[in-house]
């Protein structure tokens, strides 16, 4: 029985993109052309190989921010601020994602690799403010972006979370590698993907999913 298999959690942890909304929204075409656009800019470079500058830092260091701070000694803020403003205006509230949050007894998070100026638009936009005892964005791992083990050491020990206690549901399969290594009880969200060792759910209905966890 899956409740089963989280009867010890007391912290749930939350990604935010195309996690806590479907896919379908596609806000991250929006932030990878302000992405494209601010590379170009800050590295004069054109648009071709500004996009494969942002997959390639992507691939490597989890995040095209962290491969630009690496590489080239940005400054995230200003970079946070700019890819973040996006038209949030097609996201709809779901009350049956809320609801199902809300009766999850525990501690309830959301840790993006985005801010958490944007994290908190996004989750009032989809009606889920008021669902949650914290958010942390990137900037509370000093930059370092999932899926580095540190960066979610970082934010735990700020959280003060256990591990041991603790599921994560993320829409990207690498980042469930550290928690899993950490003690976590890992859930991979969204459309069926190659299930790896370190994921131990999957789902494509998370409010459904987490109704028949209470």
């Amino acid at each position: 029985m899956v409740r089963a298999a989280f009867s010890h959690v007391r912290a749930w942890v939350f990604d935010l993109d195309n996690t806590l909304y479907p896919p379908e929204a596609r806000l991250f075409d929006q932030i990878e052309v302000r992405m494209t656009a601010w590379v170009m800019s800050a590295l004069g470079v054109d648009a071709a190989e500004a996009d494969r500058l942002r997959a390639d830092y992507w691939r490597r260091y989890g995040t095209t921010l962290a491969g630009l701070m690496a590489e080239h000694g940005v400054d995230p803020a200003p970079y946070l601020t700019d890819v973040h403003e996006i038209d949030l205006g097609h996201l709809a509230p779901d009350p049956a994602l809320a609801a199902a949050i809300a009766r999850l007894p525990g501690r309830r998070i959301v840790y993006t690799n985005g801010s958490e100026p944007y994290a908190r638009r996004v989750l009032a936009a989809r009606g889920l403010t008021d669902c949650f005892d914290a958010i942390y964005g990137v900037e509370h791992a000093n930059f370092l972006p999932k899926p580095e083990q540190a960066a979610f050491e970082a934010v735990f020990a700020l959280d003060g979370l256990s591990p041991s206690e603790g599921a994560m549901f993320e829409d990207d399969p690498r980042n469930l590698a550290a928690p899993h290594a950490m003690g976590m009880r890992t859930v991979l969200v969204g459309p069926q993907a190659h299930l790896h060792d370190h994921i131990h759910h999957h789902t494509s209905d998370l409010a459904g999913f987490l109704s028949q966890l209470t």
